[in-house]
């Protein structure tokens, strides 16, 4: 048996203390890829284009007028510079 040094812990103490952190570190990696998961699909300029294409097939197939094709294409060009700008700052 290991000799016990000046600042360990006591005999089981290790086994109270640092296996509730492996959960923990388990749950932080998960909020990582699931960050970065959302980032991707956020700054995703292709699937704003593809939503903008969509959009125009609405419009000119009627299944929307030409009031609610001009408010979700302001707020997707919006969308759409923004992932840009983000793009550019990011380098």
């Amino acid at each position: 048996m290991a000799k016990k040094k000046e600042g360990d812990f006591p005999f089981g103490l290790e086994d109270l203390i640092f296996p509730p952190l492996i959960p923990l570190k388990g749950i932080v990696w998960l909020a990582e890829k699931l960050k970065e998961t959302a980032e991707t699909e956020l700054y995703d300029e292709g699937k704003v284009k593809e939503e903008l294409l969509n959009l125009q097939m609405k419009l000119e197939t009627g299944e929307i007028s030409e009031d609610e094709y001009n408010k979700r294409e302001a707020k997707l060009l919006e969308r759409l510079e923004a992932i840009r700008k983000y793009k550019e700052e990011e380098g």
